[in-house]
């Protein structure tokens, strides 16, 4: 469950629809606006990086396309020097476009895709030339191999010429389908460069054609500015002279004045286009700032909206969030402070005084809280005192019962020892021995109950104990002892204070061992000195434990929690945590590599002593009864 929020940021939340709506609108209206002022913009960028240098590869592919068929068509005796000179242009017009055109090609895909195919299909200029000048290409393949890379040219300035503004681009692409039609002019140049063949003539007629359709075309579809130019050519003497000889051509004719007329209006048409083609690109230019300039008066606008807004949301937050502060900063007083610190008090058994809760406030429902707030205390402490005043009568109960459950079990004992002296029938010694442990366990379960209730048993010794006879002692406090090994272990003793609660510790653990694995199987008792005191070990073979379940009782075992009366199955977990925190002693649950259960008990060094220098006799009390097996 996530962290509350404070009412300020709920009332925030409130506005937060409606604010994150407006929010998202003005980025959305901005970024639309500037998106297509910056397109705009960019139109220039693109004639200067693109169109531009492709109209002039385009103009000297063209004067290369028309030499390369003059010099097939002479057999290569003429026009050599011509056209190397020309291909040197051209190579510096390829140049100049692949330098500019790198800076924008990757301004958007298809605009990246387009230079691309101008590259490959320039890349291939010198397979052309090569086959030019070893007379292995025709006059068709060499006008078609041309026509290849100015289509491509052609392809990327429509791809550039789109913009979002429809009047710049509608003029743009009608310049470009001007431009289209001068390139089918100097297709038309190259073709009738000299006698023509039937197939050239076919093909000299369709481009007639396609070119006198695209500019009748165009010219209706110019702006009056850009029209003039274009009517002025094409009403031209020159223009006519033209087209008689286009017709004259179409008829199989050869005229002599072809070339240099066609080449004449073929300069007039290309300086009008690209006049008018930079023309637009500075139309764009106006326009793009009046769309930047609307762009940033409307996110401004939207901008002092959303801050208005969020001031206002936040002073009504805020006046709530003063009144309500005071309560909070009580209630958590109350809660981390006031309440800890009387449970404290009533555990020392110390008399109690709670102030009542006082918030200052104008608003009648943040007074009912803090009023509520109030009574909730009182209650709550009411409820403390009276949960402290139960433990302390369970713990006299447990106390008074134990202390006299251990006056008659000691003298339950006493008068088992001496039956036990005076039994004679080996029968009857044996049944005598069962209540005997059956008594010992019967005590320490007494004992059990006394440290529960935070008091001590009076079992104790006064000096040392071996640890192998607390390990015995413990064993023998055990129902299904017999199913206990205890392992060899140093003669390391335990400090006489200890060994009570210490025999019951292990006690506790080796019975919960027995209890929680098949009866088929064993218990193995081991302990070794380890370098901060002194190990017990308690290994089952049952079916152990998982690990959330081991992580839990360590936890309980490392931080013994309040004795809880609802918990009665796990009282052996509660004694054992208490008699280890009582003598700083370590337990420590883990599995076992049998699939059972391994209990750590890690006993400080300052309660075990080293074996002393000649064996003693091991003390009674911890050694009965003796039917404990023992590890080899």
């Amino acid at each position: 469950m996530g962290r509350s929020r404070t009412i300020r940021m709920k009332i925030i939340g409130l506005l937060l629809v409606p604010l994150a709506s407006m929010v998202v609108l003005w980025g959305v209206l901005t970024v639309v606006t500037a998106g297509e002022g910056l397109e705009l913009r960019q139109y220039k960028t693109f004639w200067t990086n693109l169109r531009h240098p492709a109209y002039q590869l385009t103009a000297e592919l063209q004067r290369e396309r028309l030499g390369s068929v003059q010099l097939l068509r002479s057999g290569g005796s003429t026009g050599e020097s011509a056209l190397t000179a020309q291909r040197s242009r051209t190579n510096t017009a390829v140049d100049r476009f692949r330098q500019l055109s790198s800076r924008s090609m990757n301004t958007s895909e298809e605009i990246g895709t387009s230079v691309e195919a101008v590259l490959t299909q320039l890349n291939r200029l010198d397979v052309f030339r090569g086959e030019i000048d070893a007379g292995l290409s025709d006059r068709m393949h060499a006008i078609e191999a041309y026509n290849g890379i100015t289509d491509a040219l052609f392809g990327l300035h429509r791809h550039v010429a789109f913009i979002d503004d429809i009047p710049i681009y509608e003029q743009s692409r009608v310049v470009i389908d001007l431009s289209y039609a001068r390139e089918l002019l100097t297709r038309e140049q190259a073709l009738a460069a000299g006698p023509t063949t039937e197939v050239e003539r076919r093909l000299f007629t369709q481009l007639v054609g396609n070119r006198r359709f695209l500019i009748d075309q165009a010219l209706t579809e110019l702006d009056p500015g850009l029209r003039n130019t274009q009517v002025s050519i094409i009403t031209s003497p020159a223009y006519q002279r033209m087209r008689l000889m286009e017709d004259q051509i179409s008829a199989g004719g050869t005229p002599r004045a072809w070339l240099s007329t066609t080449e004449e209006l073929s300069k007039a048409f290309l300086e009008a286009q690209m006049r008018a083609s930079a023309l637009l690109s500075e139309r764009a230019e106006p326009v793009a700032d009046s769309v930047l300039t609307r762009a940033f008066v409307l996110a401004g606008t939207c901008f002092v909206l959303v801050i208005v807004s969020i001031v206002f949301s936040l002073r009504m937050g805020t006046r709530l969030s003063k009144e309500l502060g005071a309560l909070r900063l009580a209630a958590l007083e109350v809660a981390e402070k006031r309440l800890p610190q009387v449970v404290a008090k009533l555990r020392r058994g110390e008399a109690v005084e709670v102030p009542e809760l006082s918030v200052a406030s104008t608003t009648a429902e943040i007074d009912d809280v803090g009023k509520a707030f109030s009574t909730v205390q009182q209650t709550a402490v009411e409820a403390a005192v009276g949960q402290a005043q139960l433990r302390e009568g369970v713990g006299h109960v447990f106390r008074n019962l134990a202390r006299r459950s251990q006056t008659l079990l000691h003298r339950q004992r006493i008068q088992l020892e001496g039956m036990q002296h005076r039994a004679t029938d080996p029968h009857d010694l044996d049944d005598l021995f069962r209540l005997d442990h059956l008594t010992t366990r019967m005590r320490r379960h007494a004992e059990g109950l006394i440290i529960l209730s935070g008091a001590t048993p009076g079992r104790g010794w006064s000096k040392p104990v071996s640890l192998l006879d607390v390990a015995r002692g413990a064993t023998a406090e055990v129902e299904d002892y017999q199913r206990v090994v205890i392992e060899p272990m140093p003669g390391h003793r335990l400090a006489g204070p200890v060994v009570g609660d210490m025999i019951h510790l292990i006690a506790e653990l080796i019975e919960n061992a027995t209890v929680y694995s098949p009866p088929h199987t064993t218990v193995h008792v081991r302990g070794e000195v380890a370098a901060r005191g002194f190990a017990f070990e308690v290994e089952d073979r049952g079916l152990g434990m998982s690990s959330e379940e081991l992580a839990d009782f360590n936890e309980r075992l490392v931080s013994p929690p309040e004795f809880d009366l609802a918990d009665s199955d796990r009282l052996g977990l509660f004694v054992v945590s208490r008699l280890a925190a009582r003598h700083d002693i370590r337990v420590t649950l883990r599995g076992s590599p049998y699939g059972g259960t391994t209990a750590i008990v890690l006993i400080p060094a300052e309660h075990v002593s080293a074996p002393p220098a000649e064996p003693t006799e091991p003390a009674k009390e911890p050694g009965r009864p003796m039917r404990v097996v023992q590890g080899e």
